[in-house]
Formats: C-alpha cells, sequence, structure tokens
C-alpha cells in the first residue's frame, strides 16, 4: 500500500521542524526536550566559543603588547588549547557513561568559567599558556558531551537542525566576543587600574556560572537513566520507544570489552578520518585569519573595525549552518551539502590564493570561508545516526569524542605549518593545504555514505521501527517471523527509496 499523499503545509512543517510527531504525547516530549536540552547546550556552546573568540580578540586589543607575545607564540598558545582539548575528549566520553550528565558537565562548565576570569591575572606567556591548557582539557566535555546527548534522546530526522541551532550557538558566541570586546573596550578599559582585555576575560567567567546552575537543577541525563522531575513516566518510556533499542550491555566501559568493541568497529575509523578532513576545511575560520589579516593592515582599520568585520564569517556560517540542517532533515541527503561545502570552498581559496587582491576580494573570500561549517551538522548529525542503529552508547560517546579527538590532533600542528599568524596576510601554503583538502573531503563523503547503508542493512529491524512510524508497514498485523523477515526487508527498501 503507497503512503497517503501529505498536504504542502504538512511537508512546509516537517520542512522547518523536522520528523512530525506522531500524538501530542509525543509533540509534547520533544517541545520538553528542545527547552532543557537545548537551552542548556546552546548556552554552554555560546560560551565555550565565547572564551575562544575572546581569547583572539584581547590578543589583538592590547594582550599581545602588555605581555610582550609575538604571532608564533600565540599559535603555540591556540595549540596548547587545542592540545588540551584534544586529551580531554575520550576520557570525558567515558567518563559520561557513569557520571550522571547532569553532574559532569555543569561542573565542567564551572571550572572553566574560573579558569577564563585567571586569564586576566597572567603576567607571562608561561602562565597564559598553563591556563590555556587547563582551559582546553575542561572544554573538551562540551561540543561532544551535547551531540552525544541530542543523539540519545531525537530520532534520526530531528538530529541535524538540533545539531545546527547548538553549532550555531558556538557561533552567536564567537560574535558576541567581537561586539563585547568592542564595548568593554570603549568603557571599561582603565577601569579599576585593568585593562580592557582582562575586563574581557572576568566578565566571561563570571556570566557563564549560571548556565552552570541550570545544568545542575534541570538537564535530563539519557533516557534511560533520567530523574527529571518534569518527565512523566509514560514520556520517559516514549523517550526509549521512538529510538534504536539499546543494548543491555550499551554502557559497558570496561577497559577490554570497550576496546573491542570500539577498535573492531569500522564506523570508528571511517568516521574519524572523516571528521580529520571536515575539520581542515574550516582552517580559514578556526584559525582567525581574517582578524589577523585586519590587525596586519591596522592602519587602514580602526580597532572596532578589526573587532567587528570578523563578525560576517560568523553571520555566514550560521545562515549556512541551518539552511544546510533543513534541507537535510527534510531530505535525509547529506551528499549534496557536503559537495556544496566543497565548492563555496574552492571558491573562497581561489579568492584567497591572489596576491594583491582587493580588499572587496578579500572579504568576500573570508565570509564565504564560513560556509565550511555546513560540515557541522553532516558530520556528527551523520555520525550520530550512524552509531545509534547498534544501541551501544558507550561505541557511540566514545567514537564522536574520539571524532573530535582526531580534528583537534589536526590542530596541533595544522595552524603552525599552514596558517601561522606570522605569515599573515597571505597564506599561500594555507590555500595549496585547503585545495588538497576539498579533493579527499569530496572522496570522503562516498566512503561515509557507504558506511551509512551498511549499518542500514546490518541492523534491519531500526529501519523497520523507522518505517512503522512512517507508517509504511502495518504495526498491528499479525505475521510469521518469517514472514516478518520478508517486511522487515521490504520496509528498509522503502524507507531508503
Amino acid at each position: 500500500m503507497e503512503a497517503p499523499k501529505q498536504s504542502t503545509w504538512h511537508k512546509t512543517k516537517v520542512l522547518f521542524l523536522g520528523d512530525e510527531a506522531k500524538s501530542k504525547e509525543e509533540t509534547k516530549l520533544v517541545r520538553k526536550l528542545d527547552f532543557f536540552i537545548l537551552t542548556y547546550c546552546c548556552f554552554s556552546s555560546f560560551f565555550n566559543f565565547l572564551d575562544r573568540a575572546a581569547f583572539a580578540n584581547a590578543y589583538v586589543a592590547g594582550l599581545r603588547e602588555e605581555l610582550d607575545l609575538d604571532g608564533n607564540q600565540y599559535s603555540i598558545l591556540l595549540s596548547l588549547a587545542t592540545v588540551g582539548y584534544t586529551i580531554g575528549q575520550i576520557p570525558h566520553g567515558i567518563v559520561i557513561q557513569k557520571i550522571a550528565p547532569r553532574i559532569w558537565l555543569p561542573s565542567c562548565v564551572l571550572v572553566w568559567a574560573g579558569l577564563t576570569m585567571a586569564t586576566a591575572a597572567c603576567k607571562n606567556f608561561a602562565q597564559l599558556a598553563a591556563i590555556r591548557f587547563l582551559l582546553g582539557l575542561v572544554e573538551a566535555s562540551t561540543y561532544c558531551g551535547t551531540i552525544y546527548i541530542i543523539g540519545s534522546w531525537y530520532k534520526p530526522r530531528e538530529i541535524a537542525k538540533r545539531t545546527a541551532i547548538f553549532t550555531a550557538s558556538g557561533q552567536a558566541g564567537t560574535m558576541f566576543a567581537g561586539i563585547m570586546m568592542t564595548a568593554i573596550h570603549r568603557g571599561m578599559d582603565g577601569l579599576a587600574g585593568l585593562a580592557g582585555w582582562k575586563w574581557v576575560f572576568i566578565i566571561d567567567g563570571i556570566i557563564t556560572c549560571p548556565i552552570a546552575i541550570f545544568g545542575y537543577l534541570w538537564f535530563p541525563d539519557t533516557p534511560e537513566t533520567t530523574k527529571a522531575p518534569f518527565f512523566r513516566p509514560s514520556e520517559k518510556q516514549l523517550a526509549l520507544d521512538r529510538l534504536p533499542p539499546k543494548k543491555a550491555d550499551g554502557h559497558n566501559i570496561n577497559p577490554w570489552s570497550l576496546a573491542k568493541r570500539v577498535f573492531g568497529s569500522p564506523a570508528f575509523y571511517i568516521l574519524c578520518s572523516f571528521s580529520f578532513v571536515c575539520a581542515a576545511l574550516e582552517a580559514y575560520c578556526i584559525q582567525n585569519c581574517f582578524l589577523l589579516f585586519l590587525k596586519y593592515y591596522n592602519q587602514h582599520f580602526t580597532q572596532t573595525e578589526v573587532n567587528t568585520f570578523p563578525l560576517g564569517i560568523q553571520g555566514v556560517s550560521i545562515v549556512a549552518n541551518l539552511l544546510a540542517s533543513v534541507y537535510i532533515d527534510a531530505t535525509g541527503k547529506r551528499v549534496p551539502m557536503g559537495v556544496l561545502a566543497c565548492a563555496l570552498q574552492a571558491v573562497s581559496v581561489v579568492l584567497l590564493m591572489i596576491p594583491n587582491i582587493s580588499f572587496a576580494g578579500t572579504f568576500v573570500g573570508f565570509y564565504l570561508s564560513g560556509t565550511a561549517y555546513i560540515v557541522n551538522p553532516l558530520l556528527f548529525g551523520w555520525a550520530n545516526i550512524i552509531c545509534q542503529r547498534g544501541g551501544d552508547d558507550a561505541l557511540r560517546s566514545v567514537t564522536l569524542f574520539a571524532m573530535n579527538t582526531t580534528a583537534n590532533i589536526l590542530y596541533t600542528f595544522w595552524g603552525i605549518a599552514f596558517y601561522n599568524a606570522s605569515d599573515a596576510p597571505y597564506w599561500r601554503k594555507g590555500g595549496i593545504a585547503m585545495s588538497c583538502i576539498i579533493v579527499l573531503l569530496l572522496s570522503m563523503l562516498w566512503v561515509v555514505h557507504w558506511l551509512d547503508n551498511w549499518t542500514a542493512k546490518k541492523y534491519p529491524e531500526i529501519s523497520v521501527l523507522e518505517a512503522i512510524r512512517l507508517d509504511l508497514v502495518d504495526k498491528e498485523a499479525p505475521m510469521a517471523p518469517s514472514d516478518k523477515k520478508l517486511s522487515m526487508e521490504a520496509s528498509v527498501d522503502k524507507v531508503k527509496n
């Protein structure tokens, strides 16, 4: 029987809200999830990226001169934060299998708030280096911890937009850092004998603390462990029923068992490699090249312009993120968005590789580089769906954190080698590296597409659950085991088509 045709209004609602709920109770559940999960996760991401961007803005607004830093030391500081962030990934992914995310994640937020404020007291490069390393170590809990939680509660056609909204909140934090730096530079520089860049870190730390309190009180953990008072027992059961079933030992972190499951999974190797390449596509943005470009030509731009012009990159990244996620959730297709991201970065590279191009051309090239963030809902949304199917949450958590680990291993050396601050304002080596990454990413898209299809066939019962929700099979009709197997296979084909 063919599925009934859907109205234009129905299709529009699904396009913007994701996979539609099948009942009023499910609708209410999703709204609760959006409020309690996304509120905490988006604000924690906002302040996480605010700290990172505030450091870059502080560097060009007085920190460099006061601590007598040079361009190479700036790149080392970025790399040290990345080293801490990288080392912390896998431990965080394992810890949240045993310590409730409601306790662990907000605790990390409080620690990094304190470290951020401590940055204002640094007197030399060594002290700053220690703080940046510890910040990276603690902040490692946030990004993939959130991606893991999103994959624990949301259905496949709901994940991309939530991932994009979460990622966009980080970009908004980056944008706000420039605005905050400008306001503080104008109004607080010299207040109580402190430079404006020091006030940035103090205020940043103070305003981060409330989100940790929110997390302690209302973050719901995972469906199988949640004790949140705002969920009724029927809603907790519905949260479990609407997702692939979890394995009995899905949270087992016994070292030998976990190692066998992780290193015996093809998804682990493919997704980590994919993450490595996707991270390299974001290099112009992550290395703050536009900010360094503007600082190099400071005779042409005021300090306010140096802090605010790069905000356009974050604006572009937010729009690209959200539009890509709408397409992904509406169609279930991801390869076209990967191809689009590569094509747009190719144009950006061409513009930024032209020597002595006008300021206007350079601005367009840097702003266009913000579209690289299309890969975020593509990468982690896709990985979440692929890893959901096996019902092994510990494996999924370690894989997600390992993906972030490989991405950040890249930036322990990538920025120094190809986007060093001392090379400003023209990164020829970076342009050549980016061209190679574009070609490599186009190849990786097809590998991950194969992995997606392979896991769907390996766990056909998961596809049947989704088929039932899409009304492609009659879940009430009795059938023999042999007929059930045939129905599963037919339903998988219907879902894929």
